[in-house]
């Protein structure tokens, strides 16, 4: 009865207007100070532990890291590669979009930032090139949703945090399903497409998605640095998204050059000989090639007692020379310049370009544009941090209460197997995801169905995965759905519009939904071969 007084509390704050992570909060102290044998000394302890909790310390991280690449013109870049790579396909536009969102899910860990900076490109995009506008904003916010289950995401570092699994096999688990997903979302549209005689675009050439995949290689390097190192051991997920978000700033004011002082000063200037500027793109490979291998060779070689740093700097700076004269040959050779000429000519860009660099570091950091980047990661931070703390102190209040234990006892008395639990769990989560935000609910739901699950035989990674995609729905699902809000706002158009819009392709990821629920491998298979199975303590 008193377990019942709890959940009362929640809806009632809830229905009366208040948020989500005050709702959670507020209940848990009264129903401790009123209902309860706990002490008060239990919501601070709860409270406290939160900011002391190693893991959900990537959060922050992750989410500057985001805010760098959504800030810059890492979305152009990835939409210009996704379109020189399936744009040719009938409905190829709008099966880029979802490419693109792939990508930048890859990246960013969050489905409304995926939704904003591939969006807001690509509805306007496909609207001019003949799509109507409706179908544009039903893919994007479908697709926008691959964000929080294409690996690293935020909300498997919330789950992982909730009942103390590893975060790398999560993320390892998400890899193959995110795939799978977005293939479904990219085939559905290929068949809507030729049924509506839907527009392609021209085919270039390898060529073009060589160029493409040039351009939107430094973001997309990322993932490589990220997955790279978790799993070359080098380093763990948290320390991981602190150094995702180092690259990201560097990336956007230094490289690719989207925001700061640096904004919209090209690397070579009109004024530049040709060869000139062969000379410096051959040392920018070079050296490019030179920084690639020193990281993935570090990464395979970190724990080796034959291979030394020094042989690998070696083994890089040769192949490197290698690499920058045998693109400088090739390309002066139309010049009639020698190769010693156009790298001679080439240096002086290099030290143009580093001056402009070394002046404009400080500036670039602290600037206004990378103020406001992280004003904004860190008023996000706050949000759902607030959010997962007040969820975990009514976790904690449910588990004093012995209410996940008590519900585990009824399911088996009552005669639930895995296959039906699994049933009960999508219900609750699916009806949950409408109302509540996902690493909320997550925090809320995950420490009462895992005891459950465990008693029942079910992966704990497989589970992750089920509440993940879950999520997923949730998130473009009426009345919070959160991808639908932003989606409208980006567009123009009413959420009710945008939700009929979209509903089409939800039947997809309600497919893929029942797939992922009973076809446990699509979520293990990758993380367990790589890593070994999740043993619970």
């Amino acid at each position: 009865m008193e377990s019942l007084i709890l959940f009362l509390l929640v809806i009632v704050l809830l229905f009366i207007g208040l948020p989500v992570g005050i709702s959670l909060g507020l209940s848990s102290i009264l129903f401790i100070a009123f209902f309860s044998h706990d002490s008060l000394s239990s919501v601070a302890i709860s409270l406290f532990g939160v900011g002391q909790h190693y893991t959900l310390l990537a959060i922050p991280f992750f989410i500057i890291a985001s805010s760098y690449m959504s800030t810059g013109g890492v979305a152009k870049r990835l939409i210009n590669f996704a379109i020189a790579s399936v744009g040719h396909f009938r409905g190829g536009l709008a099966m880029a979009s979802v490419l693109a969102c792939m990508m930048f899910a890859a990246l960013s860990g969050s489905s409304p930032a995926t939704v904003v900076a591939i969006g807001t490109i690509a509805i306007a995009g496909m609207v001019q090139v003949g799509y109507s506008k409706d179908f544009a904003a039903g893919i994007i916010a479908n697709a926008g949703t691959l964000g929080i289950l294409i690996p690293p995401s935020i909300v498997m570092v919330v789950y992982a945090a909730s009942v103390n699994v590893s975060v790398g096999r999560m993320f390892l688990a998400g890899v193959i399903p995110g795939l799978i997903a977005g293939g479904m979302l990219m085939l559905a549209i290929y068949v809507v497409a030729r049924i509506k005689n839907l527009p392609a675009e021209e085919w270039k050439g390898f060529s073009h998605i060589v160029k493409g995949g040039k351009e939107a290689g430094w973001g997309l390097f990322l993932v490589v640095i990220i997955m790279g190192g978790i799993y070359g051991g080098v380093f763990t997920p948290t320390e991981a998204a602190v150094v995702a978000a180092v690259y990201s700033m560097f990336i956007a004011l230094f490289v690719y050059r989207d925001m700061g002082p640096l904004k919209g000063k090209t690397w070579t200037n009109d004024e530049d000989a040709p060869h000139a500027r062969v000379g410096f793109n051959g040392m920018v490979y070079g050296v490019s090639f030179f920084l690639v291998w020193e990281i993935m060779s570090f990464f395979a070689f970190a724990s080796s007692e034959t291979v030394t740093g020094g042989d690998r700097a070696l083994w890089g700076a040769i192949m490197s020379v290698i690499i920058a004269i045998f693109y400088v040959y090739k390309r002066s050779s139309k010049l009639e310049e020698s190769v010693g000429a156009c790298l001679a000519a080439g240096t002086p860009i290099w030290g143009r370009n580093l001056s402009m660099m070394l002046r404009g570091f400080f500036p670039s950091l602290f600037g206004e544009e990378s103020r406001k980047v992280m004003l904004e990661g860190t008023k996000t931070t706050v949000m759902l941090m607030f959010i997962i703390a007040n969820a975990l102190l009514f976790a904690h209040t449910l588990s004093a209460e012995r209410i996940p234990q008590a519900i585990t006892e009824w399911m088996l008395d009552v005669g639930f197997n895995w296959f039906t639990f699994l049933i009960a769990v999508n219900i609750l989560l699916l009806i949950g995801g409408q109302f509540m935000e996902p690493s909320g609910l997550l925090v809320i739901v995950a420490p009462i169905v895992f005891p459950i699950a465990m008693e029942l035989g079910v992966d704990p990674i497989h589970l992750g995965i089920i509440m993940v995609v879950n999520m997923e729905i949730g998130m473009i699902t009426p009345p919070i759905g959160l991808n639908l809000f932003v989606t409208s706002s980006i567009t123009g158009m009413s959420l009710a519009r945008v939700v009929k819009a979209a509903m089409p392709f939800v039947l997809v990821l309600m497919v893929f939904l029942i797939m992922v629920t009973y076809i446990p491998a699509l979520s293990t298979a990758l993380p367990y071969s790589i890593m070994g199975p999740e043993i619970i303590q």
